[in-house]
């Protein structure tokens, strides 16, 4: 009794010091970077004044020469709602949003600890939570007004949740509640719900329960917002109008990166955010449709955006505030937040291969196991040397390797098996739709967790523990 509260103490003082050290990088970078808002994050912080005071998710728009008040949901609300009660309290200074992604990110580090503890020993763990609270990019995006924090931190809080309560059904629905939360925040966190199935230890039955009942509450806390929406606007949007948009893009880019669209792509008339929404969501089915190999051709191209390189929090930093950041200043940047997350994710990659020692007793394990690490290795050198440094198969590489089932694998348990499913919801909603090296941020907390699981021991044979 004695040693288990020393340990839980052990742990407390852990998770203070680790929100102290995330903290503190993430402050200085919040409140001496802090500018106007860029890009998205200029209507992410418009959007939060409006819900501050008190006009909701809106903006005024000139009708015959009078304003007229106008509601939104082209963006998803939840960041811009957060904020906009954080700006209700403490104003809505440009310094403020970038302190509240600063408490965010640290939050985050905590979390993943408390979320390693039940799936590494406690060293790796204190690694993966050490991981996270170091990480320069994550320090970097503090500073950016947008959603991918706040998204990443409802990601790995609902599996913590339902492993807290050991699986019970009251954890799965405050898995769900968190996951709705995210949905609110970025629409394809949805995605993750039906992921609980996989952390359930149990029959196939309870499994699609588990899935089941997080997506309905999921769905359920959103339903608010999209009755919101139905009344508001011109027509129905389960959460924003941004989806239709989104495809359309994944359609029609050559790049496999963001492209603006002009009516000339295919919606000319536009009468309304749902109806265009609609418009731009057939235009893209429509080009999927008409040239399906284009589009399955470009799924690298976006993978490589999504995964290849760290750069658009020094992108938009330096939009916003182009004299502190001239080019040798934003190269240097660049390189060092792409070098990090390159060698993170082969680490990461590694958290799903095993260490086998090379016995002659154990060659049937130890063969498969070198075989994934050389994989593994493979990818990344091929990553390092190639001009267009294509890191992304390390992340196609990381589910494959571990539904696979090559002897003496590292057991995944509960919380890996999430995380490895949401590492492939990630690939798959960007191979649909588009690529940019922020989307990689809302996984780079679970690509800590792997890299901090990297080349375990493999899980004990079923007979080996029954002999135990």
């Amino acid at each position: 009794m004695t040693r288990a509260r020393d340990n839980n103490r052990a742990d407390l003082w852990y998770a203070v010091a680790l929100l102290v050290v995330a903290l503190i990088p993430r402050l200085f970078v919040a409140i001496a970077w802090a500018r106007e808002p860029v890009w998205d994050g200029h209507y992410y912080h418009f959007g939060a004044e409006r819900i501050a005071q008190g006009l909701g998710y809106s903006e005024d728009v000139m009708v015959h020469g009078q304003l007229v008040w106008k509601p939104w949901c082209h963006y998803p609300v939840g960041y811009s709602a957060l904020l906009g009660a954080v700006y209700r309290v403490f104003g809505a200074k440009l310094v403020v949003a970038p302190v509240v992604n600063a408490i965010t990110g640290a939050v985050t580090a905590v979390v993943v600890y408390r979320l390693a503890r039940h799936y590494l020993s406690p060293r790796r763990a204190k690694v993966a939570g050490a991981l996270v609270a170091l990480h320069p990019g994550l320090i970097v995006y503090s500073a950016a007004v947008m959603t991918e924090g706040l998204a990443a931190l409802l990601l790995v809080a609902a599996p913590l949740a339902l492993v807290a309560w050991r699986g019970k059904w009251r954890g799965v629905i405050g898995a769900g509640v968190l996951l709705g939360l995210a949905t609110l925040v970025r629409p394809s966190s949805l995605l993750a719900a039906p992921l609980m199935a996989l952390m359930m230890d149990a029959g196939a039955a309870r499994k699609l329960a588990a899935g089941a009942l997080a997506t309905a509450v999921a769905v359920v806390m959103v339903t608010p917002w999209s009755l919101r929406n139905c009344a508001q606007m011109d027509g129905c949007a389960f959460v924003s109008t941004n989806g239709g948009w989104n495809l359309a893009i994944g359609a029609l880019t050559q790049s496999g990166r963001f492209q603006t669209l002009r009516a000339a792509d295919g919606c000319p008339i536009v009468t309304g955010q749902v109806q265009q929404d609609r418009c731009w969501a057939k235009v893209g089915r429509d080009a999927i449709l008409a040239a399906p190999g284009h589009w399955l051709a470009m799924m690298p191209k976006k993978l490589g955006h999504t995964f290849d390189h760290e750069s658009f929090a020094i992108e938009y930093l330096r939009e916003a505030d182009p004299d502190s950041w001239p080019e040798d200043r934003r190269v240097a940047g660049r390189q060092l937040l792409s070098l990090f997350h390159r060698l993170l994710m082969v680490a990461a990659a590694l958290g799903v291969v095993a260490r086998v020692r090379p016995r002659k007793t154990d060659l049937r394990a130890w063969l498969p196991q070198m075989a994934a690490l050389v994989v593994v290795l493979a990818l990344g050198v091929l990553g390092a040397a190639d001009e267009q440094h294509p890191f992304f198969w390390l992340a196609v590489a990381i589910p494959l390797l571990a539904v696979v089932p090559l002897p003496a694998r590292p057991r995944q348990g509960a919380v890996g098996r999430y995380l490895v499913g949401l590492i492939f919801v990630t690939v798959l909603t960007h191979a649909v739709f588009f690529g940019d090296d922020r989307y990689h941020l809302v996984v780079t907390p679970v690509l800590c967790l792997l890299a901090a699981a990297a080349l375990r021991r493999p899980a004990p044979r079923p007979d080996m523990a029954r002999r135990a």
